[in-house]
């Protein structure tokens, strides 16, 4: 199958590709003079996560066309519609010149396989549109998942064009995780075609980058989702994944059982592997999965390498011979099991950040552990183990995997008290002080600790990075060398975290550097400097997302657990809370107050106009100078790259032009971020307030003053203040009732 890329008109913020000539041999073949793109572009929304970037189809020319050779009319002879007593209409035709003609059948060119004419359910009725008809054929003739096959065939035969159309003319792209979607069938969910399709784009490119891809070999890892209606599962997803590469002679390290995500990246580095995937949509609904992919540095991929594996996916659409055949994983000598070595070695690396056995191994304290009805029970517990702890007390309810969750509304911890309602009732009943909180997938954790007073605190994840910041620095200190130099010694947050660390490093000497959102950003960076002989402690993402030590580039919920229990364990012996710990932190360093919260949009043009008129707020080209009563000194905006801070008002971190973001700062000392989410349909804002060591509030600034006047008061005045800026900047840069949000509390 041969691809070519076909020019466009330029487009702002939106891309589409049209696909010619990229079938078996046969079938229809849409005819431009011109305009157009590739079909199958990107969106990764349906109803489900948006882990990928919303990519609007443009018309096809008006003399886009169907051309139908006789092979192919013979074909719909025997198609899906042939039974039905309505006659058969073939695709209309058109008197524009063919596209050359495709390879016969049996001979399909480099990225194609033979096709089998009896078993192709091609299209004989037109739905009207040249570009969907196309689109459809492709998908009744490549998919072999007989759910998913007749989720389109019943789309099509009750005339539900528009759907058609969203599920099949569009693709999944790679966002701050990977690709992420809803499993279902079309081009832009997540099922078995599309990760067959995206496999065998990435064996290409890795062909292409390492001579010795065939020796190395290649990861698989996977969680426990799934859905019946489309016959999904991660395991059967990953099995695939597999077939791909076993059958094109590539060694394939596949976990025979579900793993934490950070085991993925982490055999990566281990084996020396080229590259690797974990099926999982981490936390999102149950509805949803993904496909992320690590490089062989164990970080998740980042551009350019992510744009170059989507060429290769648009290249190789056809299943190849042998990547439907997902029993390869059984039978195939180039398959290994690395479970065994890979979690032994795992748990003796956690071994390198336990500082206080002696501690764990005599204390009191107890730990309930709820891992969300994913992957993390069993690994938590060894964790424990190897810290020297009695294992952590699991809520039986949620112990074991459920791909539909059935004990949460939502199996996001991040959501705090409401969703973690049966691990406090057991805390409280087992007499366990500290409550640890795996995701799904568990790469992230959620910590709650009762107060003197009988109640839960459900620390932020800007608060346990704080506390993660802190112990990590302590533990160094105390354990270093005589030699260490500690301006050779590293943390790193993403930008719309707390800067916490920031202040941290300050004082304490070490240094301290941002990165964009998502944890692919983090994760090389790190592996850069531990490539220029830097030692890097801790790094995190506000949403629970936490980098212990560096023996996996990624975050990773397990290594945090256990470091959280330590942490707990040790501040017990000097009669300390974490929670008084985390203000003896912000006594010391500042207190950082922040709040984060979101709304749901379902409509892209919605999200797209909200930030265009941030862009554009008085006039053109104009970004507004107050919000509210509030004066905004500075404005950075990560999609166009402008930052008016800087000299040459062009942002220091990378531009990011497939989501939106940008970053408010402002005479009071907030800085505040709006951005739209990587992996589901939100806007999601981000405020703190950083006050310096032991000056607790900010007090109002005159306008006509570039002087801060900090004034001593308690943090409640630091939250009010904090709160009446978020409500300025909900109402007048958001709007959510003229834009029809949903708030997050709905």
């Amino acid at each position: 199958m041969h691809c070519r890329d076909v020019p466009s008109a330029p487009q702002v913020g939106w891309e589409r590709r049209d696909w010619w000539d990229s079938g078996a041999g046969a079938g229809p073949r849409l005819l431009s003079s011109g305009g157009g793109g590739r079909c199958l572009g990107a969106r990764g929304a349906g109803r489900g996560g948006w882990r990928g970037r919303a990519r609007e189809p443009r018309p096809l020319p008006a003399e886009a066309a169907i051309a139908v050779t006789s092979v192919e009319l013979r074909r719909c002879a025997v198609s899906l519609w042939a039974s039905r007593s309505e006659e058969a209409k073939p695709p209309p035709s058109s008197s524009a010149p063919l596209p050359p003609a495709t390879p016969a059948d049996g001979d399909m060119g480099e990225c194609g396989a033979p096709g089998d004419v009896n078993s192709n359910v091609l299209v004989a009725r037109s739905t009207g549109d040249a570009q969907l008809d196309k689109a459809v054929w492709q998908w009744l003739s490549w998919d072999k998942n007989q759910k998913t096959k007749e989720q389109i065939e019943s789309l099509l035969q009750n005339g539900k064009h528009k759907e058609l159309r969203d599920r099949l003319c569009c693709r999944l792209t790679f966002g701050t995780a990977g690709l992420r979607s809803a499993m279902g069938a079309g081009f832009c969910y997540i099922n078995d075609l599309t990760v067959i399709q995206s496999t065998q784009g990435i064996y290409k490119y890795l062909e292409r980058c390492f001579s010795d891809f065939k020796q190395r070999g290649f990861v698989v890892g996977y969680d426990t989702r799934g859905q019946v209606t489309s016959n999904c599962s991660s395991k059967k997803l990953a099995k695939l994944t597999a077939a791909v590469l076993l059958a094109k002679d590539v060694p394939v390290y596949f976990f025979s059982t579900y793993v934490p995500t950070p085991f993925v990246p982490y055999a990566v580095q281990q084996l020396k592997a080229v590259a690797g995937v974990m099926i999982t949509a981490s936390h999102n609904r149950k509805e949803d999965n993904g496909y992320k992919v690590y490089w062989e540095n164990g970080a998740q991929i980042t551009s350019p390498h992510d744009k170059e594996i989507i060429k290769c996916i648009e290249e190789c659409v056809e299943p190849w011979n042998g990547s439907w055949n997902e029993n390869l994983v059984d039978t195939s000598p180039l398959r290994q099991d690395p479970l065994k070595k890979i979690c032994d070695c795992y748990m003796e690396d956690l071994k390198k950040i336990c500082y206080h056995r002696e501690l764990n191994v005599q204390t009191n304290l107890k730990f309930v552990h709820t891992s969300f009805h994913g992957v993390g029970h069993d690994y938590v517990q060894l964790a424990f183990q190897a810290f020297g702890f009695q294992p952590p007390i699991p809520v039986p309810e949620q112990k074991d995997p459920d791909p539909d969750f059935s004990t949460v509304k939502c199996p996001n911890p991040e959501e705090g008290e409401s969703v973690l309602e049966l691990s406090l009732r057991l805390a409280e009943k087992e007499n366990a002080k500290v409550v640890v909180a795996t995701d799904p997938d568990a790469d992230r954790l959620a910590v709650a600790e009762q107060q003197e007073n009988g109640c839960w605190k459900v620390f932020t994840g800007n608060e346990l990075a704080a506390l993660f910041g802190w112990w990590m620095f302590s533990c160094w200190k105390e354990n270093c060398s005589e030699d260490a130099d500690v301006k050779n010694v590293y943390m790193l947050a993403t930008t719309v975290s707390s800067k916490i660390l920031r202040a941290i490093a300050l004082k304490e000497g070490f240094h301290f550097e941002e990165t964009l959102p998502g944890f692919k950003w983090i994760g090389s960076r790190v592996k850069d400097l531990q490539d220029n002989g830097k030692e890097v402690l801790f790094a995190f993402e506000e949403s629970i997302g936490f980098m212990c030590g560096t023996s996996v580039l990624d975050k990773d919920g397990v290594s945090a657990a256990v470091v959280i229990a330590e942490m707990a364990t040790y501040l017990e012996g000097k009669n300390l809370t974490l929670a008084q710990k985390l203000i003896e932190i912000y006594e010391t360093y500042g207190y950082h107050i922040s709040k984060t919260s979101y709304f749901l949009c379902y409509d892209p043009p919605t999200i797209k106009r909200i930030f265009e008129k941030l862009r554009n707020f008085d006039a053109p080209q104009s970004y507004p100078k107050f919000c509210g009563i509030y004066n905004i000194l500075h404005v950075r905006d990560i999609t166009t790259g402008y930052d008016s801070s800087q000299p040459n008002k062009k942002s220091v971190l990378p531009v990011s032009k497939s989501s939106q973001m940008i970053t408010f700062t402002f005479q009071n000392g907030c800085v505040a971020t709006l951005r739209t989410s990587g992996t589901e349909p939100k806007i999601k804002y981000y405020a703190e307030m950083c006050a310096l060591p032991e000056q607790r509030s900010v007090a109002d600034l005159h306008a006509h003053t570039a002087r801060c006047l900090w004034a001593e008061s308690d943090r409640t005045v630091l939250e009010e203040e904090l709160q009446q800026l978020i409500e300025a900047l909900i109402e007048n840069f958001l709007e959510p009732d003229k834009n029809g949000l949903i708030w997050r509390s709905a």
